[in-house]
C-alpha cells in the first residue's frame, strides 16, 4: 500500500468513527445498497473535511516556524551589530592564529586599527611581524614562540605601522585553546591604545622637563631637551626654538638640532615684523601663525627660497609668553610637506611654549625660590614640596585642584593626611628605599580626597640636594589618572563580563577554569564543571517578547549564582546556557547536592510583568580528574552530558561518564574493520595519469588506494587513512599498495604498455628500520619490473623524526633503482630542509595553490616559487590538481609542464587506463607553446 493510500485509509477509518458516534449507535444498521452508498459518500466527505483540517493546522504550523527563524536570524544580525559597534567603540579588534596551519583571522576592527580592509590585505604571520617596530617586533616574536609552545598567555604593549605608515601603540592579548590536548588556536585581541601612550609620553615629557628645571642645566640644553622629545613626540616634525633678544626686535637661535645648519644661521637674528615668515609674525602679533604651505603663503615671501633648499613646506608658530605676558621667543614646527595641524597638535605647541616659558624664565631668575614659583605657575601637574621629615612646605594650585584641600590646609601637615588605606606597608617601604637609594620614585599611587573619594595618580618623587650631595627636600610631581583607570576597567568589564546577567563570560570563564584545574591538581582536589540550559525559555520569550526574556534571565542568574559557595563560578555563555564551575569538592556526592538545589531554582516560578513564568534546567555535569581533559574538552562533556540530560525528559541532570568510552570503542571498530578488510583484499588501486602538458608523453601514473566495501561501496581514503596513520596497520597496508602496484606493472608490460608508477609512503611505514631491505625483497619478486619504473611518494606535511636518518634510508633505496617525490610540496614546515637534504627528483605541487591560482596572487606567487626552487635544486616539477585547460595554459609558460589532475583525467581502474593511453591527446591550446 503506497504513502497516500495509507493516509486515505486513516481518514476514512476516522470519518467512519466520527459518524458512528454522531449517530449515537454501536455500530452502524443495516442498510440497503442506495443508503450504503449514501453513507460511503458522507463518510468520503467527512475523511476530505478531516484531511483539509489537517493540512490547515500543518500550514499555520509552518508559518510560525518561518516567523520564528526570520525572528532568529534577525537576533544574530542584530547581536552582530552591537558586538562590532562595541568592538569600535572600544577600539579592541579580535584576532585568532589557527596553529597547525599558521593562518590568521582579524575581526572587522582590528582591519580598522590597521588602516586597512580584507580585500587589501589578507593577515599573515612573517608579514605582520615586518609592521612592528624592531623592539616590539622581538617581544612579539618571542611571546608568540613561547604561546605556541606552551599554550601560556600573554598581555603586552608594542609599537607598529599600520598600512597607511601611521605608527601606533597596541595591547595585545591572547589566550589558548586545547582539542584533545593540542594546541590547535590562539584567540586574542588588539586594543589601540595610541592615545593613552602618547598622554603617557607626554606626560613623561612634561615631568622630565620640570625635573631638569629643577636642577643647573644650562638654558640651551633644557630646550634641546623639549625639542628633541617633542620631535619623538610627533614622528616627521622638525621644532624649533627661537628667542628674542634684549631689544626684542630680532629672534635669535634658541634650539633645532635637525634643522639644517645653512638654515639655522640664515634665520638667527631674523627681524620680528608682518611677514617675517610664521616664527617673525607670531612673535610679532603676539599669536599663533599657522602656515599650512609655505610656497604659497605672503607671510614667507622673503624665506620661500631658504625653506626650499631646507625641504621645509609647513610652519605652525606658538609665541613664548613670560608669566607677564612678555613674548619670549616662539616654538615652532616644521613638517616636510603641506600640513594642517589637528585639536592634539595645537593643544601640543601651546604646552611645549609653556614649557619652554618656564624654562627661559628659569634662566633669567636668580633664586629656586623664584623657579619654584615659575614652575607652580605654569605646570599641569599637581606639586607638593615636603622637608626632610615629610611635612608639606609649599604647594600648588593644581594640587589643591586634585585633593580638594587649600594650600592653608596643608601647610606643615604630612602627606599621611592623603593616605588611601590601598597600599601595604611594603609598599611604602619599596618607595622609600628607592628615595634613599636612587633619589627617586615613580609609579601610580592611590589617594583619598577631601570629600572621601578614592583617586589614582602617576607621582614622581625626587629628593633634591645641594652642593655637597646632601638630600634637603623633597618635590612630588602628580596628575590625576583616575579617568584613565575608569576607561581601562571599563574595557576589563566589557571583555570579561556579559552585559545583560553581569555574570562572568566566555573569556572570563575559560581562564577561571584553567586556574581552577591547576589549583585541584596542586592540592589534589575534585572540581565539577557544570552545563546548564534552561527548558522552555524559547517559547517564554517567543510568546512574551525579549525583554520579558531578559528579565527571566536576570533573575535565574542571580538564583543560580546565590545557591552557589563563595569561591565558585557561574557564567553566561550565551542565550539561555550557563556553565559553573565548583572547585574544592570535599566529597563525592557535594556536586548533587548542589545540581538539585541549581535544579529547584531554575524551576520555581516567577511573576514578572503580572505573569507566572516557569521553567526548568537540563544540567550536564563532568568531574575533574576523573575526567582528566583541558578545559575546553571538559565544556565539551559538560555539554554532552547536558543534552542526554534533556533527551531523557529535561529537569534534569546527567553526569557525564560515557564519552571517551565511546570514542575509544569507535577508533577500536574503525581499527578492526580495516584489519578485517585487509585480510578480505577488499583494497583496490586506481590510478591517475601523469603527463608532459605539452608533449603529450605520459610519464607515468599514479596509484591511489580505494576500500571496495561490500555494503558501502567505494570508500575514499580521507575515510580510512587518518584511522590507521600512526597504526601498525599502515605499515601492512603501504607494503600492500607498493606489491600491487608492482604487480599491475607487470600486467600492463603483459599488454605492451610501459607505465612507470609512483606509490605513497607514510612516515611510519618509511622510517621502519628494514624499510629498504622490505623493498628489495619486493623488487627481486617481481624481477620484469624495472626498478626505475617505481616511484614513492613522500608527504612533505609527514612527521620525519629524524632527517639525515630517513636521507640515508632513501639513498639506499635509490641505490636499488627506484625514484623519490615529495607530495603536496609547500603545504609543510620543512620545506626546504626536505629540499636540502633528501634525495629526491620530483617536486609535487600541492593541488590547492594549483587549483586557485587562476584567481588568487598569493597562490599563483607560490606556484611560481615552488617552480623557482624546483630549477634552483635541479628538481623536477609536477603540479597536482590541473583541472581545466588555462591552468595548463598558465603553468607552461612558469615553467611547469608536468601535471595531473581532473583536467587531464580522474582516477581509474587499472583496466580503464591502456584504452585510455591509447586515445590521450593533449589540448591544442597546451601544443601551442611547443618549441
Amino acid at each position: 500500500m503506497s504513502a497516500s493510500s495509507a493516509n486515505q485509509s486513516e481518514f476514512y477509518q476516522r470519518a467512519s468513527r466520527q459518524l458512528q458516534q454522531t449517530l449515537r449507535s454501536g455500530r452502524l444498521p443495516d442498510l440497503d445498497e442506495s443508503e450504503q452508498l449514501a453513507r460511503e459518500l458522507d463518510i468520503y466527505r467527512l475523511a476530505l473535511q478531516l484531511q483539509q483540517q489537517e493540512l490547515d493546522q500543518l500550514e499555520q504550523k509552518l508559518t510560525e516556524f518561518a516567523s520564528h527563524e526570520r525572528e532568529q536570524l534577525e537576533a544574530l544580525r542584530t547581536n552582530a551589530r552591537i558586538l562590532e559597534a562595541s568592538q569600535s567603540i572600544a577600539k579592541v579588534g579580535g584576532v585568532e592564529m589557527h596553529v597547525p596551519t599558521r593562518s590568521l583571522y582579524w575581526t572587522a576592527e582590528t582591519y580598522r586599527i590597521h588602516d586597512t580592509t580584507p580585500e587589501e590585505f589578507t593577515p599573515s604571520l612573517d608579514e605582520g611581524f615586518s609592521m612592528y617596530l624592531p623592539g616590539s617586533r622581538e617581544r612579539i616574536a618571542q611571546a608568540m614562540r613561547h604561546a605556541i609552545e606552551t599554550g601560556e598567555v600573554f598581555d603586552i604593549e608594542v609599537e607598529k605601522y599600520t598600512f597607511k605608515g601611521r605608527k601606533i601603540d597596541l595591547r595585545t592579548t591572547c589566550t589558548a585553546h586545547y582539542e584533545n590536548g593540542t594546541l590547535v588556536r590562539l584567540t586574542g585581541i588588539y586594543q589601540d591604545i595610541t592615545e593613552r601612550k602618547q598622554a603617557e609620553r607626554r606626560y613623561q615629557h612634561h615631568n622630565h622637563i620640570l625635573e631638569i628645571l629643577l636642577t643647573k642645566i644650562p638654558l640651551d640644553e633644557v630646550l634641546r631637551s623639549i625639542v628633541c622629545d617633542v620631535e619623538e613626540l610627533v614622528p616627521g616634525a622638525i621644532c624649533s626654538i627661537l628667542l628674542t633678544d634684549e631689544s626684542g626686535t630680532h629672534l635669535t637661535h634658541g634650539a633645532a638640532p635637525h634643522l639644517p645648519e645653512f638654515y639655522v644661521k640664515a634665520i638667527n637674528g631674523a627681524s620680528i615684523g608682518p611677514a617675517t615668515g610664521s616664527c617673525g609674525t607670531a612673535a610679532f602679533l603676539g599669536e599663533r601663525v599657522i602656515v599650512e604651505d609655505i610656497d604659497t603663503h605672503p607671510y614667507w615671501r622673503d624665506y620661500r627660497e631658504l625653506a626650499a633648499q631646507a625641504g621645509l613646506r609647513a610652519c605652525w608658530s606658538q609665541p613664548i609668553f613670560s608669566a607677564q605676558g612678555k613674548v619670549l621667543g616662539t616654538f615652532a614646527i616644521y613638517h616636510r610637506e603641506p600640513s594642517s595641524p589637528q585639536v592634539e597638535d595645537l593643544r601640543l605647541i601651546e604646552s611645549e611654549a609653556r614649557l619652554s616659558a618656564l624654562a627661559i624664565e628659569q634662566s633669567h631668575v636668580e633664586t629656586r625660590l623664584q623657579l619654584a614659583a615659575s614652575v607652580f605657575t605654569h605646570a599641569r601637574e599637581g606639586i607638593f614640596i615636603t622637608d626632610l621629615l615629610g611635612n608639606i612646605i609649599e604647594v600648588n594650585q593644581i594640587f589643591s585642584d586634585i585633593t580638594g584641600y587649600t594650600r592653608e590646609e596643608v601647610i606643615g601637615k604630612n602627606p599621611r593626611l592623603l593616605k588611601s588605606g590601598l597600599h601595604g606597608q611594603e609598599f611604602y617601604a619599596s618607595l622609600w628605599h628607592d628615595l634613599e637609594q636612587k633619589g627617586y620614585w615613580h609609579g601610580e599611587l592611590w589617594n583619598r580626597h577631601k570629600n572621601g573619594k578614592l583617586y589614582a595618580t602617576m607621582m614622581t618623587i625626587s629628593a633634591v640636594q645641594d652642593g655637597l650631595g646632601h638630600t634637603q627636600s623633597y618635590v612630588n610631581l602628580f596628575t590625576d589618572i583616575t579617568p584613565i583607570k575608569e576607561h581601562q576597567r571599563q574595557l576589563e568589564y566589557i571583555a570579561h563580563y556579559d552585559a545583560l546577567t553581569g555574570l562572568p563570560n566566555r573569556v572570563l570563564l575559560a581562564d577561571r577554569l584553567k586556574q581552577a584545574i591547576s589549583h585541584s591538581h596542586r592540592q589534589n582536589a575534585a572540581l565539577a564543571v557544570l552545563y546548564i540550559d534552561l527548558d522552555g525559555f524559547k517559547a517564554i520569550n517567543d510568546q512574551y517578547g525579549h525583554d520579558t526574556g531578559d528579565q527571566l534571565l536576570v533573575n535565574i542568574a542571580h538564583r543560580l549564582k546565590a545557591t552557589l559557595r563563595e569561591g565558585d563560578t557561574i557564567a553566561r555563555i550565551g542565550g539561555d546556557e550557563f556553565v559553573v564551575v565548583m572547585t574544592g569538592l570535599e566529597g563525592p556526592k557535594t556536586h548533587e547536592l548542589v545540581l538539585e538545589r541549581l535544579l529547584h531554582e531554575a524551576a520555581t516560578p516567577l511573576m514578572l510583568n503580572e505573569q507566572l513564568l516557569q521553567v526548568s534546567a537540563s544540567i550536564g555535569a563532568t568531574l575533574y580528574p576523573q575526567d582528566a581533559a583541558d578545559a575546553d574538552q571538559l565544556l565539551r562533556h559538560a555539554d554532552q552530558a547536558m543534552y542526554i540530560a534533556k533527551q531523557a525528559g529535561k529537569n534534569g541532570y546527567h553526569l557525564f561518564d560515557v564519552a571517551k568510552d565511546m570514542a575509544v570503542k569507535t577508533q577500536r571498530e574503525s581499527l578492526e574493520h580495516i584489519r578485517s578488510a585487509l585480510d578480505k583484499r577488499e583494497f583496490v588501486l586506481f590510478y591517475q595519469p601523469k603527463v608532459n602538458m605539452r608533449s603529450g608523453e605520459i610519464i607515468g601514473v599514479e596509484a591511489l588506494v580505494r576500500w571496495q566495501h561490500p555494503q558501502q561501496g567505494l570508500i575514499p581514503p580521507i575515510k580510512f587513512l587518518p584511522v590507521i596513520e600512526d597504526h601498525p596497520l599502515s605499515i601492512e597496508l603501504g607494503d600492500w599498495v607498493i606489491d600491487e602496484a608492482l604487480s599491475q606493472i607487470e600486467r600492463w608490460q603483459a599488454l605492451g604498455l610501459q607505465m612507470p608508477v609512483s606509490v605513497n609512503v607514510g612516515a611510519l611505514q618509511l622510517q621502519r628500520s628494514d624499510f629498504a631491505a622490505r623493498l628489495a625483497e619486493q623488487l627481486l619478486a617481481h624481477p620484469q619490473v624495472p626498478p626505475a619504473f617505481l616511484e614513492l611518494e613522500i608527504v612533505e606535511t609527514s612527521a620525519l623524526k629524524d632527517i639525515a636518518e630517513v636521507a640515508d634510508l632513501m639513498r639506499a633505496c635509490c641505490a636499488l633503482g627506484v625514484h623519490f617525490a615529495v607530495d603536496d610540496f609547500g603545504t609543510g614546515y620543512s620545506s626546504l630542509t626536505y629540499l636540502k637534504r633528501l634525495p629526491a627528483d620530483l617536486l609535487k605541487i600541492d593541488q590547492t595553490f594549483v587549483r586557485d591560482m587562476l584567481d588568487d596572487p598569493d597562490d599563483l606567487a607560490i606556484v611560481k616559487g615552488v617552480i623557482g626552487l624546483a630549477n634552483a635544486f635541479h628538481r623536477r616539477v609536477i603540479a597536482e590538481g590541473v583541472e581545466t585547460i588555462a591552468h595548463g595554459e598558465l603553468l607552461i609558460p612558469l615553467g611547469c609542464e608536468l601535471a595531473q589532475g581532473y583536467g587531464i583525467a580522474r582516477p581509474m581502474p587499472a583496466s580503464d587506463l591502456p584504452r585510455w593511453a591509447a586515445q590521450w591527446q593533449p589540448d591544442p591550446a597546451w601544443r601551442k607553446f611547443t618549441g
